[in-house]
């Protein structure tokens, strides 16, 4: 009789210290398929109402989701459209597995997917609508945007030096620069599609013999 009742003692405070415990509650892990539908759906708002005219609960309805899921990861339109911009310049671009073929120069051209006509009418829609965005948030345009699409090309290009192709003084961070300016410059301000023949153009004209010849600045006159 006593051995029960110190059984039901231990099991009384056991259960008491259970009790004490807060339950532990099982979230539901983040659906990134969910991300790539959300963007791309912000992708269709803007080519077709623009920056301006886009709002959280258009992008949602389109891309049935809720919009708390939605404010949980963009806490504002223009988050959500900084992400959306980048997630359509890297799906034009193979930055998952760098090429690898002896050059620099094919290298870069090989970092271009092909696209539509389709595809680049409505990116050329997308930029033409972003309105007061880049306003508001001009460090999208380099430095949130194209980052992705940078830091490859500066890894392809620290290779080149590695195997002597360009000069160890060439200033990699700028022809970076050139080639971001250079593709919101086509898209905004002429309105033209990066394509693989401007590409080209700008890597034999202006990016190689700067990366292989880079001038030095002037000596001060003593």
């Amino acid at each position: 009789m006593k051995k029960i009742k110190i059984e039901e003692s231990v099991g009384s405070k056991l259960a008491d210290k259970a009790a004490e415990k807060p339950a532990k509650t099982v979230g539901r892990k983040r659906d990134h398929t969910r991300d790539a539908k959300i963007l791309e759906a912000t992708i269709d708002i803007l080519a077709e109402a623009g920056f301006d005219g886009m709002t959280m609960d258009m992008v949602a309805a389109r891309a049935k989701a809720g919009k708390a899921t939605m404010y949980r990861r963009w806490s504002s339109k223009a988050e959500l459209v900084r992400d959306a911009l980048t997630w359509m310049n890297r799906n034009h671009l193979e930055l998952d597995l760098l090429p690898d073929t002896g050059t620099l120069r094919n290298d870069l051209l090989a970092l271009l997917k092909p696209q539509s006509i389709e595809e680049g009418e409505r990116k050329l829609r997308v930029l033409a609508g972003l309105g007061s965005f880049f306003s508001q948030n001009p460090e999208s345009v380099n430095g949130g945007i194209f980052e992705p699409w940078a830091a490859v090309n500066r890894e392809l290009m620290h290779r080149a030096v590695g195997r002597g192709e360009i000069s160890a003084d060439a200033d990699i961070e700028m022809a970076c620069q050139v080639i971001t300016s250079m593709a919101s410059y086509r898209g905004l301000v002429q309105r033209k599609t990066f394509d693989k023949q401007f590409y080209t153009s700008l890597i034999d004209v202006v990016l190689l013999p700067a990366l292989k010849n880079p001038v030095t600045a002037p000596k001060e006159m003593e």
